[in-house]
């Protein structure tokens, strides 16, 4: 009796222990969740913050042209120096219409007076040659592209480039002035290459003396 009770109970604690190891359950490991607004980079990524778009300084200039400030030529002879205001020239009576035709124009970021562009040029230092009372202003001009003060100063070397090509064509230099407008009188005020190019431009006034 004694041993038959004894197998029983071994008999449970068998089947309770097969029991318990047959429940056991193996766990999964769990991957945290990114929080919100944070990247998880993959295999070999770097984390990085985010992306900042570049910005133009302000004043930067087109074309990476370093701005110059132009300096007037002064003959140190005379002292005589080319820039001036109509105003300033005693007694002259502009023509502005005069010279319209001859205009010239530069290329961009140039003060160079073209081959293209001697016609006009030659065409103007004729006219003066037959009025050697007359006086000339040149004002140079820009497109919109730029700063201001560069293209005041660009438009000024242009200037006393087409001075200096009238004066080596065998114009008087104290017969010659200079003014620059810059970008602030386009005659075409469009945003297009067209209208840029005829911004580029240096103008002819034939100064004339009082009747």
């Amino acid at each position: 009796m004694k041993r038959s009770a004894f197998l029983n109970l071994l008999l449970i604690g068998f089947f309770v222990a097969a029991g318990g190891v047959g429940c056991k359950k193996t766990k999964k490991p769990v991957t945290p969740l990114a929080s919100m607004g944070s990247q998880v980079p993959g295999s070999g990524a770097e984390r990085r913050g985010p992306i900042t778009p570049p910005t133009v300084p302000e004043g930067a200039n087109v074309g990476g042209a370093e701005p110059t400030v132009a300096t007037p030529l002064t003959d140190p002879s005379t002292g005589f120096t080319p820039q001036a205001d109509i105003e300033t020239i005693e007694g002259m009576i502009p023509d502005t219409a005069h010279f319209a035709g001859q205009t010239i124009y530069f290329e961009f970021d140039s003060s160079v007076v073209r081959t293209s562009q001697h016609s006009q040029c030659n065409a103007v230092g004729d006219d003066l040659k037959t009025k050697p009372e007359a006086k000339l202003m040149i004002d140079g001009h820009c497109d919109e592209r730029g700063t201001e003060e560069y293209n005041r100063a660009l438009g000024e070397r242009r200037a006393l480039a087409t001075r200096e090509y009238l004066i080596g064509y065998g114009i008087a230099p104290e017969r010659v002035f200079t003014r620059s407008f810059g970008e602030d009188r386009p005659a075409d005020p469009g945003h297009t290459e067209a209208a840029w190019t005829a911004n580029r431009r240096a103008e002819f006034i034939l100064l004339l003396p009082p009747k």
